[in-house]
């Protein structure tokens, strides 16, 4: 067994990110960048957190290492292992489930051949179940990188699903007719310009 310990270090792209978070905070109150640098270090590092990426965020900020372990193990959006390339969230807090998460969870399992907390054997896909995106007016959806896919149901994410394994480019957004947020079909009020 080797005691040769891991390297980690910002790549240059990822060090003038850094230096534009650390810019935001007076030099006293860097330790406030710990959350983006470990964002930082989860891209670089393919999606997760190895800890010599965050002993290298701690050093960067002056910070004892368990501090910024404390970090990674409570927010869920750190990942301390390896996830597959296409990392697919599923909401399932109340607003999802009520509009049918239950579907769109069941077609992923089906679609993937995994469970939940699980990576495909090829390590491109993984499946987790998270609590609320924040999206609630467009549920049930799925997250994968920093994208949203609203508006699921179980045909509309089988066909995400199958356009993410072909590789193709798959548009983010409402899954239906809908802009935004808008009401499904466009707006139900003040349609006419004199009512207004």
């Amino acid at each position: 067994m080797s005691n040769k310990k891991e390297a980690f270090a910002f790549t240059p792209e990822m060090e003038e990110k850094a230096q534009n978070f650390l810019a935001r905070y007076p030099k006293d109150r860097s330790a406030s960048a710990v959350m983006p640098l470990l964002d930082l270090a989860q891209r670089q590092n393919g999606g997760w957190l190895s800890q010599a990426g965050m002993d290298y965020v701690a050093d960067r900020l002056g910070l004892a290492p368990i501090r910024v372990y404390e970090v990674a193990t409570f927010y869920s959006m750190y990942k301390l292992k390896p996830i597959g390339k296409v990392h697919v969230q599923v909401c399932t807090t109340t607003p999802c489930w009520l509009r049918g998460s239950d579907e769109v969870v069941g077609t992923c399992k089906d679609v993937l051949g995994i469970g939940m907390g699980e990576t495909t054997e090829d390590g491109k896909f993984s499946l987790a179940e998270v609590e609320c995106l924040g999206a609630c007016v467009n549920a049930p959806l799925i997250q994968v990188g920093d994208d949203y896919y609203e508006d699921l149901d179980a045909a509309s994410t089988k066909a995400l699903l199958e356009a993410f394994k072909r590789g193709d480019e798959v548009k983010a957004g409402p899954q239906v007719d809908r802009q935004t947020s808008a009401p499904v079909g466009g707006p139900k009020t003040l349609t006419n310009a004199e009512q207004g």
